[in-house]
């Protein structure tokens, strides 16, 4: 499907994230080693904040990651403390500019890895029930925007946990309706710049594989000579797909059926349980 990257910490160059580490994204985008597939090329996306805009940066291309030069340019020279990277394999949508990752409304991104199986029979009942004021701001044909549409719907941005879990059971409800045995799978991540919600699911309990970094700081004293921890602030919180890297005990898996909730040097893990809108 795809490999993501959610950042929260002291600011860094989009290169550090996405270029230096052993496993970089912009590596798994050609030769991924948990992936669905091993290649995502079907485009790739950052989003970023600065301070300098109430919303986020956002860069997007149909391009390979690992070949785009302007990625390249760009990663030496944004530096950002929230940072969300996405990297594409379609599902069967198409490679257009408006269906990469992340997707961003207000000051609110948001990216999915996986799919909701048999998307174009379930796609007209799904958009129906998208707030007809949001509806207008659907710009692709991904299932992941109509997901985030529709928790953004369900009130994403009071609450995105509940959000999240009232629009992938109503994913769940739609599809067993129309005889989808296991209508969702993915993992999503949505943040507002300053909070970070990640949510690994599937309707069949087998998930895309999802991670979380140890804390840096008890990291830092176990490898005193690890250059790159030197680097990082205590509060560094790091999401993956698949871990960047080898270090012994710097990644921990996030468990199945889970919200992990990020909020600077915080973090607490949820059940993450669907619940059908009521009718």
């Amino acid at each position: 499907m795809c490999r993501w990257l959610a950042y929260s910490g002291a600011p860094v160059t989009l290169d550090d994230l996405l270029y230096k580490p052993a496993n970089s994204l912009v590596l798994q985008s050609l030769h991924s080693r948990m992936g669905a597939e091993p290649t995502n090329g079907d485009g790739f996306g950052i989003g970023w904040y600065d301070g300098h805009a109430p919303e986020p940066g956002i860069f997007r291309s149909t391009e390979p990651a690992w070949s785009d030069p302007n990625l390249r340019e760009l990663a030496r020279h944004v530096r950002s403390g929230t940072v969300f990277a996405h990297v594409r394999a379609t599902s069967g949508t198409a490679i257009q500019l408006t269906n990469c990752h992340p997707f961003r409304q207000g000051d609110w991104l948001f990216m999915h890895n996986g799919a909701v199986d048999r998307f174009p029979l379930l796609k007209r009942d799904l958009q129906l029930a998208v707030d007809p004021a949001l509806f207008p701001t659907i710009e692709g044909t991904t299932d992941s925007e109509t997901l985030f549409h529709l928790a953004l719907t369900f009130g994403l941005t009071d609450d995105p946990p509940a959000a999240m879990a009232t629009a992938v059971g109503l994913v769940e409800a739609t599809g067993r309706r129309h005889g989808v045995d296991f209508p969702f799978q993915g993992t999503l991540a949505v943040t507002d710049g300053h909070r970070t919600w990640a949510v690994r699911y599937s309707s069949e309990g087998r998930s895309r594989t999802l991670f979380r970094n140890a804390d840096v700081s008890v990291l830092r004293q176990h490898y005193p000579d690890h250059a790159a921890l030197q680097g990082l602030s205590d509060d560094t919180r790091v999401i993956v797909s698949e871990p960047l890297g080898e270090l012994r005990g710097a990644w921990l898996e996030v468990p199945e059926g889970t919200c992990l909730v990020v909020d600077g040097a915080d973090e607490e893990l949820h059940p993450f349980v669907p619940t059908a809108p009521a009718a």
